[in-house]
């Protein structure tokens, strides 16, 4: 017996084969389906769906076969001792492959096989190769690290790596004529606060201290707290003196944050406010046209749509907080710096993990 249609949506559901059972009728109507990749079990139409029986690769190798039992046991100590921060710093561990080894070390204990990582979302029989060799011969990949790291030169001032990695979430800002947007995100690239403070006292009359100093506290007391802010830096060419109103503002503001989100300085001599060049943000998500930068908004909305349809989106927005941020997406005079401040953490994560 066959139903139609059903061929089409088993092939959808995790790349199972399925086949009806020859059983009398009084128990097919029981709608009972039996997988061809875990014979011997039985499954209702109720739960197939929710299946993970993967087809293993027939050329696939068998990962703990490959490696002496010297090198496992190297492998699987780092696997299972290494924290977050030490992780990332292996090639092809670093964002959120790294802490999915943490989250299943928590639910499931320690690793005794290398093949259990391909139970860890991320990874596959090939990446697991890579990681293992990169584990057993970190001298071969340092060079080469150091060369994309090397990439975060346009971020200033530096910072040590180290602090860089430990940091739990930053706080990206963009600022404009009348707006103060921020992203608040995680290393995992969630979004935690997706927001903007508007003001139109801006560019009225004379450039008053006092008056910079109320709007732009206002903003800061609504920023969330992290380990970093990173602002965008702006890339005005001072040779149009038309511009130079703009440039004066923009430069006022930028000074201005710096000051009340880096307060802390003085104490400890820790720079937590960071400066990121504008352009280089752009040329990330080839968003440069010649030396002018377009729009990110459709970038932005595929995040959007990703993280809803996409089982590992490149952005997390929690799907509670989803429509709140559509909504301020949509009803924002076309949201650039809502957009800008999103895509200035997502590329900040991406840098120092050397993902670009």
């Amino acid at each position: 017996m066959w139903v139609p249609g059903l061929r089409r949506l088993l092939t959808r559901v995790h790349h199972c084969a399925f086949w009806w059972p020859k059983l009398p009728n009084t128990v097919l109507h029981q709608h009972f389906l039996r997988c061809t990749q875990c014979r011997g079990s039985r499954h209702t139409l109720a739960e197939f769906q929710r299946l993970d029986c993967v087809s293993p690769d027939p050329d696939a190798d068998d990962l703990d076969e490959l490696f002496a039992p010297e090198q496992r046991e190297v492998v699987l100590r780092v696997l299972n001792t290494a924290s977050r921060e030490e992780l990332a710093g292996i090639k092809l561990l670093r964002g959120r492959k790294s802490a999915n080894i943490v989250d299943y070390r928590e639910q499931h204990g320690p690793f005794t096989q290398l093949r259990g990582l391909l139970e860890v979302p991320l990874f596959k029989h090939k990446t697991i190769k890579k990681v293992c060799q990169s584990i057993l011969n970190p001298l071969q990949e340092t060079g080469r690290q150091e060369k994309k790291f090397h990439g975060l030169k346009f971020i200033k001032p530096e910072v040590e790596r180290n602090r860089l990695l430990a940091a739990n979430t930053i706080v990206s800002v963009v600022f404009g004529i009348r707006k103060i947007a921020w992203a608040h995100v995680d290393q995992n690239l969630t979004v935690l606060d997706w927001n903007q403070e508007e003001s139109h006292r801006y560019m009225k009359g004379p450039y008053l201290p006092s008056l910079y100093l109320e709007e732009i506290s206002s903003a800061v007391s609504k920023i969330p707290k992290a380990d970093f802010f990173v602002l965008e830096k702006p890339s005005i060419s001072i040779q149009n003196t038309k511009l130079f109103p703009v440039t004066l503002h923009l430069r006022t503001i930028e000074a201005m944050l710096h000051g009340l989100l880096g307060a802390g300085y003085p104490d400890d001599r820790q720079h937590r406010v960071l400066s990121v060049a504008r352009t280089a943000i752009g040329k990330h998500f080839k968003l440069m046209v010649g030396e002018a930068r377009t729009s990110g908004r459709e970038l932005v909305q595929q995040f959007m749509v990703d993280s809803v349809t996409e089982e590992h989106p490149r952005v997390l927005f929690p799907r509670d907080a989803l429509p709140r941020y559509r909504r301020l997406f949509q009803k924002s005079d076309r949201g650039e710096e809502l957009c800008d401040a999103l895509l200035q953490a997502v590329a900040f994560y991406e840098f120092l993990f050397n993902n670009s």
